[in-house]
């Protein structure tokens, strides 16, 4: 009867392993005990091959690589080095990559944003620029009325410090504004609290350099506002 003899054996295989058996009868080469073993997941816990540890976080996993390159110096000066461990960081190389992924794409927004700043200092020149050749008139009377050539310059440059100043703040607060939806969204999707953090001094820094750009780029036409010949300036219309 084929149900009886099928009942008189029992199996202590899953199909996995049924299929990874009936394969290994397909070789050529033959297949041998320990071969079988080792594809059903057999292992001596006296003779381990390998050891997976999974470290519950980050400051684990640095502590115990750690304690395993301790191991490894300690092995090397006794001399001992078939009890030196082989292991691999498998996180420490995932996170290599992606650091180095992540340098690569700062430092592209680092160009793309330093382009930005330069083509915005001479846009700010040519609109004090501009400025300074609608205002002669203006610089006359204030040059007639005993204004020296350094408020002429002054006044221009003021002016570049305050649209400087008002921009940098603007685009502090900007950002602000949108780091609150974009955490949100992540903690959402991700459940991770505060990825983006824009810094205190950052943000300060960030207003010194549109200050200090807009300057800049606001000294070549105020220089020539201060050097404008006073009657000509009050000829101009």
């Amino acid at each position: 009867d084929q149900a009886t003899l099928a009942s008189a054996f029992k199996l202590n295989a899953d199909p996995s392993q049924l299929a990874a058996i009936a394969a290994s009868m397909l070789r050529a080469t033959p297949a041998t005990y320990e071969s079988n073993l080792t594809k059903m997941g057999y292992a001596d816990l006296n003779k381990p091959t390998s050891i997976n540890i999974y470290p519950k976080d980050f400051a684990s996993k640095e502590k115990i690589v750690e304690i395993l390159n301790t191991y490894n110096a300690d092995a090397k000066a006794a001399g001992e080095e078939s009890k030196v461990v082989t292991y691999t960081d498998i996180v420490g190389a995932l996170m290599s990559s992606v650091t180095l992924i992540v340098d690569m794409i700062s430092a592209m927004l680092i160009a793309f944003v330093s382009i930005s700043l330069v083509v915005s200092s001479i846009m700010i020149g040519i609109i004090t620029f501009i400025s300074v050749l609608e205002r002669k008139k203006e610089i006359g009377i204030l040059r007639s009325i005993g204004a020296s050539r350094r408020d002429i310059a002054n006044v221009f440059n003021a002016e570049t410090f305050i649209e400087g100043l008002i921009s940098g703040v603007m685009g502090i607060g900007i950002t602000q504004l949108l780091i609150l939806p974009a955490n949100a969204v992540v903690k959402a999707m991700f459940n991770v609290d505060n990825l983006v953090i824009l810094p205190i001094n950052g943000a300060l820094i960030l207003i010194l350099i549109s200050v200090v750009l807009t300057l800049l780029a606001g000294l070549i036409p105020a220089g020539r506002a201060a050097k404008s010949d006073p009657v000509q300036a009050l000829r101009s219309e």
